[in-house]
């Protein structure tokens, strides 16, 4: 028994020479010490012996079964640290910023689509008079709320998860209406801007919402401003975004900062108002939030209410985007395909 066990140990040890995968390995493990493997066969053999022989080959074959665990763990690491090896070699990715690299980024992949549809909307509201402004991404309570006639606790607040800095003073910024405010406190009316920028929230992301979305707000402060003059300006930048006469709808909504405040929606450009992902199915999508400004909110900015009033706005620029260029998913803008972005190069 025991030159048996001698040569099932090197028929073992040639044998696992020659393994190069795991489950490979497993059947070895298993011909030899499984419950049909070779040495549970030399134990089934060994009934009716007496126990003093039972005892004396029991042990040899333990002994040699321990050996043969501790080998096939010793063969399972070196598998392991191979394939996770190879693995690394074939995701490895350079993140050196190399000029060649930088150059293909640009001329390959041209401009973001929401860059292309930005500067578009800044060229018009040049054309009409209105400065271009621009704010911090990370910004106080004050700007972004108190100062928007959202006091701490206003149930406003729910509606913009917020991503809070851990000294709950400062914040990533909710909308770019702080842009606004900072315009205010820097100007003297008569004026006219907007403010284009990046803005976070703590949503849940579907075909229309992420947590991280742009907007351009902007606003028109001087004596004697009406609805009328908003609708004017919001039409003209439609139609020169479109190129074409687009159908909106107007109805009264709820907003801190604006009194009396309107939901501007455009009829759904992509599937002509009969419902898909991006319109919630309702055929139709909230575009562009807007009013006339609230008396507080100038108070807050030292603007006399007395003499000049004016109206303010919120556009998506990401709703914008997906209109012009019949994109269904917002979650495109972040996802870093360059055959995605490409696709716009030539626009």
């Amino acid at each position: 028994m025991s030159k048996k066990t001698e040569q099932i140990k090197a028929d073992f040890l040639k044998a696992i020479e020659t393994v190069r995968t795991q489950p490979d390995l497993a059947k070895l493990k298993a011909d030899f010490i499984g419950k049909k493997g070779v040495l549970s066969e030399i134990l089934k053999e060994m009934k009716g012996q007496p126990p003093e022989i039972i005892r004396e080959i029991g042990q040899v074959v333990n002994q040699l079964k321990t050996e043969i665990e501790k080998t096939v763990d010793d063969k399972m690491k070196k598998i392991e640290a191979a394939v996770i090896n190879e693995k690394l070699k074939r995701e490895r990715i350079d993140v050196s910023l190399r000029e060649s690299l930088f150059d293909r980024g640009l001329t390959d992949a041209g401009y973001h689509p929401v860059t292309l549809i930005q500067r578009e909307v800044e060229d018009v509201f040049t054309s009409m008079g209105f400065e271009i402004l621009d704010g911090p991404h990370i910004e106080d309570d004050y700007h972004n709320f108190v100062a928007l006639n959202i006091p701490k606790h206003h149930p406003a607040r729910d509606m913009q998860d917020t991503f809070w800095f851990s000294d709950l003073k400062h914040l990533l910024r909710t909308h770019t209406s702080p842009i606004q405010v900072r315009g205010m406190e820097s100007r003297k009316p008569p004026f006219k801007f907007v403010g284009p920028g990046k803005v976070f929230r703590n949503e849940a992301t579907d075909a229309s919402h992420e947590m991280v979305f742009h907007q351009i707000e902007g606003m028109m402060v001087d004596e004697n401003i009406t609805v009328s003059h908003l609708i004017y300006f919001m039409k003209t930048l439609l139609s020169e975004i479109f190129g074409r006469s687009v159908e909106v709808r107007l109805r009264p909504g709820f907003f801190p900062f604006v009194e009396p405040g309107f939901e501007l929606d455009i009829k759904c450009l992509i599937c002509g108002g009969k419902g898909c992902s991006v319109c919630k199915h309702q055929g139709w999508l909230e575009l562009l939030p807007c009013g006339m400004v609230h008396p507080n909110v100038l108070t807050y900015s030292g603007i006399d209410i007395k003499r000049y009033n004016g109206f303010a706005f919120g556009l998506g620029l990401d709703r914008l985007v997906m209109m012009r260029y019949g994109i269904d998913d917002i979650r495109h803008f972040h996802g870093g395909d360059l055959r995605f972005i490409r696709q716009f190069k030539s626009c």
